[in-house]
């Protein structure tokens, strides 16, 4: 049975679809993967004709058409903010990823989906991941001591830094050659299989 992981956190610009493409392009290395792009901007579901190891799929709305996707991880990408399925997505998803980056208004932002996740019971499957992190800076320090303050939540070791491989890493498939960010992604996929292994 497929593994599911939810990418999601209410506040748009965290780099939710980004980070959803570059692991699950990390896992299908080694694993049949599927995206579902349920945002409705579609970010993902556009590159349905360019990618080549990922399915993608876009009008998967309902928990029997994803669990009868073959893959062995399935990762859903969600829209910036808070919606009706978000419910319903938590209990099925097997880990949930919020992505954040290390600002003020992302941490403020941040109450409201782990809110969400303590009310469904799923703060023990939550992990939030520090991405898009600008290099040489107290203020990442700064936000992971006050995210360590949510209680019954991962906060993952392994960040994703703010580089131009990541974002040009959709029309490129990944992030190629570069070291650093492929050190990153990973590191950060090693963190997460061990989650859901």
């Amino acid at each position: 049975m497929a593994k599911i992981i939810l990418i999601t956190h209410q506040k748009g610009g965290v780099g939710k679809s980004t980070l959803a493409f570059n692991l699950a392009i990390n896992f299908s290395q080694a694993s049949k993967v599927a995206i579902v792009d349920l945002d409705p901007q579609g970010s993902l579901a556009q590159l349905e004709s360019i990618v080549t190891d990922i399915d993608i799929y876009s009008n998967v709305i309902n928990e029997k058409s994803i669990r009868d996707l073959e893959a062995d991880f399935i990762f859903i990408d969600t829209p910036p903010y808070l919606t009706n399925h978000l419910s319903w997505l938590v209990s099925l998803a097997d880990l949930v990823i919020i992505p954040t980056k290390a600002g003020i208004l992302d941490l403020m932002a941040i109450q409201a989906t782990v809110s969400i996740m303590n009310d469904n019971n799923a703060l023990d499957k939550c992990i939030i991941v520090l991405n898009m992190i600008k290099p040489n800076t107290t203020l990442t320090l700064d936000i992971l001591v006050e995210l360590e303050k949510l209680q019954h939540i991962k906060i993952a070791k392994n960040h994703i830094s703010d580089l131009v491989v990541y974002t040009r890493s959709i029309i490129n498939q990944g992030v190629g050659e570069n070291k650093k960010a492929t050190i990153q992604i990973n590191m950060l996929s090693e963190e997460i299989l061990k989650l859901l292994l």
